[in-house]
């Protein structure tokens, strides 16, 4: 992946418009998994970097481990207060892994969107 196309691929990036914390926590995401790609075909298995979906890629602690970093990452400062900083769970059916897997794929697909845009 030549220079010129990444830089590009990060302005689009920066230019994307985010409203919530969620989405900024996405987009945050997205930077991150571009930081880790090498120079592969951007593609969804590469962003992966190994793991089999974005579970895996969380629970394997190829992210954030802690579920403090995960909630202030993600979570607007009433939803962290509601939340005790990430000491209780995010709802009664996902833990903040799992929250930050769903996170991690959002970004992925906005990578690969963006990236459709740069070809």
């Amino acid at each position: 992946m030549n220079h010129d196309y990444m830089k590009q691929l990060i302005k689009l990036l920066n230019n994307h418009k985010t409203r919530s914390a969620w989405s900024k926590g996405v987009k945050a995401f997205a930077f991150d998994l571009l930081e880790n790609l090498e120079s592969r075909d951007m593609t969804k298995d590469n962003l992966l970097n190994g793991a089999t979906d974005w579970s895996q890629y969380s629970y394997g602690g190829c992210a954030f481990i802690y579920d403090q970093d995960i909630a202030e990452h993600l979570c607007t400062p009433s939803e962290l207060k509601a939340r005790k900083g990430g000491d209780w769970q995010p709802n009664r059916n996902e833990t903040w892994l799992d929250v930050q897997a769903r996170a991690l794929g959002q970004a992925c697909s906005l990578i690969l969107r963006l990236n459709r845009k740069v070809k």
